[in-house]
């Protein structure tokens, strides 16, 4: 059974990969993406996004949030009871170490802040504030806070494919992990990597930590705090195009409807390499 306290420094790790870029992870989704020869195109994502650094997770890793806890282990490293002078002397380092703490949680939130483009995720109306921000974006249709760093959206964009296209971006983050990018090559050829919906494996690695996180959630003793709900990438990924396919990974190839060619992937949390596809043009 996990303790409290593990579970607490793996959380942290987590929150590590938050302060690393703007961490966000699919839920359950749908999503399309049409490319048609005349170099129209139109992208659609309907469902769940969380943000990481909006979660619980933050807070539970925190190490200043946690009250003083006396840890002693035996020779062969099994939890023991402690002695009182060993509480008294954990005691006294943890409280010699409280300015460094304080000083250690000031600075993440200052950088926190600075990945979220101003908005602090201390606020409790951090989320909403997040969600009218992202409403503002040509785009993004419908944005509901769910809880844990969850939204609900309805994104819908559609256009003339002259540049590079991906999804999502925020106004003024300084940086996203992409779950679609479109990128234009010479010769009229389209080049989609979808990593943000690689549930494991070397498609999306931070895809992975946060399946791992998941697991040690639902392996969590039932009479502490109640972690928070991980979203897991799960649903289905189609590119339209009336294009010549010239490579994919799909597992039967495309199919076809209205005389236009379909590619269709099922993300589960057992997907392994990202979808991808090349796409020609000429």
């Amino acid at each position: 059974m996990l303790t409290k306290r593990f579970r607490t420094v793996a959380l942290a790790g987590v929150g590590s990969l938050a302060l690393s870029g703007c961490f966000l992870s699919p839920g359950q989704f749908t999503s399309e993406l049409e490319l048609m020869k005349d170099g129209s195109f139109a992208y659609r994502y309907d469902g769940e996004i969380q943000m990481l650094a909006l979660s619980k997770l933050a807070e539970m890793g925190s190490e200043t949030d946690e009250p003083f806890e006396a840890a002693c282990l035996d020779d062969d490293y099994e939890a023991r009871e402690c002695t009182s002078a060993e509480i008294a002397e954990q005691k006294r380092e943890w409280d010699a170490e409280a300015e460094s703490r304080r000083a250690r949680k000031k600075r993440k939130a200052e950088q926190m802040k600075a990945f979220l483009g101003g908005i602090d995720p201390s606020d409790p109306d951090a989320a909403q504030e997040l969600a009218e921000k992202l409403e503002r974006q040509r785009g993004w249709n419908t944005v509901e806070y769910k809880g844990d760093g969850l939204f609900e959206v309805d994104f819908a964009i559609s256009g003339r494919l002259t540049h590079d296209f991906s999804f999502p971006t925020i106004e003024r983050f300084a940086m996203a992990n992409t779950f679609v990018s479109v990128i234009l090559r010479d010769q009229r050829q389209v080049r989609i990597d979808a990593p943000g919906f690689a549930a494991k494996g070397n498609g999306n690695p931070m895809q992975g930590m946060v399946a791992g996180m998941a697991g040690l959630a639902d392996l969590s003793p039932k009479d502490e705090e109640t972690p928070p709900r991980i979203a897991i990438a799960e649903g289905r990924f189609s590119i339209v195009t009336d294009g010549r396919i010239l490579a994919n990974n799909t597992d039967a190839g495309p199919s076809h409807h209205s005389g236009d060619q379909v590619l269709t992937w099922e993300i589960t949390p057992r997907t392994e390499q990202p979808p991808m596809a090349l796409i020609s043009f000429d």
